[in-house]
């Protein structure tokens, strides 16, 4: 039970890490955009895969969010990962928290301002702008 516990532990450490890694001027653009994909995924309360379906809902955040940290771990330098990870340990989690909600709640904002204007195009143009 402990390492699984463990593993839990870092798998929230490394959310928080990658949320600081993304602001260091040395992490390459799309590791930026890729790790606010992450980390928006593993803050957000909706799911590929919703919780309430026995198993296969809780499977999703358990495979899904380690794969999205271990690719967008390959694509930032070990240094950068290094000093992000020492922050998070550092790092208070009510702040990462915060944080996490104000990725979410803009990730979200953008999603629903682009359906918006999709049906909107749609509507008066009786087809998708792409």
């Amino acid at each position: 039970m402990k390492p699984l516990l463990d593993r839990l532990k870092a798998i929230k450490r490394d959310i928080v890490a990658l949320s600081f890694a993304v602001r260091d001027p040395d992490c390459p653009k799309a590791a930026k955009v890729a790790a606010w994909i992450v980390v928006a995924y593993a803050l957000s309360p909706l799911d590929l895969i919703p919780d309430f379906i026995p198993i296969i809902g809780v499977l999703d955040d358990i495979i899904l969010v380690p794969i999205g940290i271990l690719f967008v771990e390959r694509m930032i330098p070990p240094a950068v990962m290094e000093r992000a990870r020492v922050q998070a340990q550092d790092a208070r989690i009510e702040k990462a928290s915060r944080v996490g909600l104000i990725i979410v709640l803009i990730t979200w904002i953008v999603f629903i301002a682009l359906g918006i204007y999709l049906t909107r195009h749609w509507r008066l143009n009786h087809h998708w702008p792409f």
